[in-house]
């Protein structure tokens, strides 16, 4: 049984003219204990509302209009508020997206580490704060520094602050949403370096969300390309990255600098993304994809296996 199995998350948001949008549509994904998945795609396809949508973060305008959470063979979609709440950095924990702005700028760093220890563990005050410490020197981070304040961080530093508050109560599942954003490229290979360490050493299952091909092909075991809201392909990273079968992820790695193909000229996507408020029928893909038919335009095309670990989403793959 795998540690996260799930099946047809579907995310809608309600516009303030009473409007619905669909931003998730129809994703599945599995995760085994201790395994890396990569999610990859454009900006607004989708990957940080399904990540939200897992953890129960939605905004106000968002909802769940459909699909199961198998967590160790049990549905937290199934459970209310307060049920999920308790599960919540338990059994799951995440690491936002922008840790310039995730920390609170007037209180110590160590404070808010406590902080979500005593809501979710109930640790003594002593016992609190060693737990603070041993959390900080996991992740790289003198346990002095507790006491001081954000500013007083690095960029790189201050995510991995945030590393160690997603790791406070043990959970068995971390998602990572562009955990290298706005950070220099030799931070981000630290924090790549450090999550992949945690990885091993914890047996933790990582969900990374990214735009980084290199970072994915690098430390993920499976990959999850999306494209307006929906899956265009998923499978085992090795051969999604040596032989894609979906347009859009063909076209996407080769746009990827690859210093094999040294001096050779980087593709480029016509167009751009759909707008949830004007989704394309059949393929969302096909008003940008050159090898479109008649049948894209028209059906939506449904995963099915090519090869021994690959799922297309594609009416014309070979």
């Amino acid at each position: 049984m795998p540690l996260l199995d799930v099946r047809r998350l579907t995310v809608d948001f309600v516009t303030s003219e009473g409007a619905m949008l669909r931003a998730v549509e129809d994703v599945g994904l599995t995760l085994e204990r201790g395994e890396a998945l990569g999610i990859v795609g454009e900006s607004g396809c989708g990957k940080t509302t399904a990540m939200l949508a897992l953890m129960r973060l939605l905004p106000a305008a968002g909802r769940i209009s459909d699909g199961e959470m198998l967590f160790d063979g049990e549905d937290l979609f199934e459970l209310n508020s307060d049920e999920y709440r308790a599960r919540r950095w338990h059994d799951l924990s995440m690491v936002f997206q922008g840790a310039m702005n995730a920390l609170n700028p007037v209180r110590s760093v160590g404070d808010q580490i406590r902080e979500a220890i005593n809501v979710h563990l109930r640790l003594s005050r002593d016992a609190a704060e060693a737990r603070t410490k041993e959390l900080l020197e996991l992740v790289g981070i003198p346990a002095w520094r507790a006491a001081q304040y954000p500013h007083q961080y690095s960029g790189g530093m201050r995510q991995r602050a945030m590393i160690a508050m997603a790791l406070a109560c043990n959970p068995q599942l971390v998602i990572a949403d562009e955990p290298t954003t706005a950070l220099d490229v030799m931070i981000q290979a630290q924090i790549m370096e450090l999550l992949e360490r945690l990885r091993r050493e914890l047996n933790l299952a990582l969900i990374l969300v990214t735009h980084d091909l290199g970072v994915v092909a690098e430390t993920c075991q499976k990959v999850l390309v999306m494209y307006g809201g929906r899956v265009a392909e998923y499978g085992a990273g090795r051969e999604i990255f040596l032989a894609p079968k979906h347009p859009y992820t063909q076209r996407v790695l080769r746009a990827f600098p690859d210093i094999a193909r040294r001096g050779a000229e980087l593709a480029s996507i016509p167009g751009s993304p759909p707008q949830l408020s004007d989704l394309p029928h059949g393929c969302r893909f096909h008003p940008r994809c050159a090898l479109a038919v008649d049948r894209c335009r028209s059906e939506t095309p449904q995963l099915r296996l090519l090869g021994r670990d690959q799922w297309v989403a594609c009416h014309v793959a070979e």
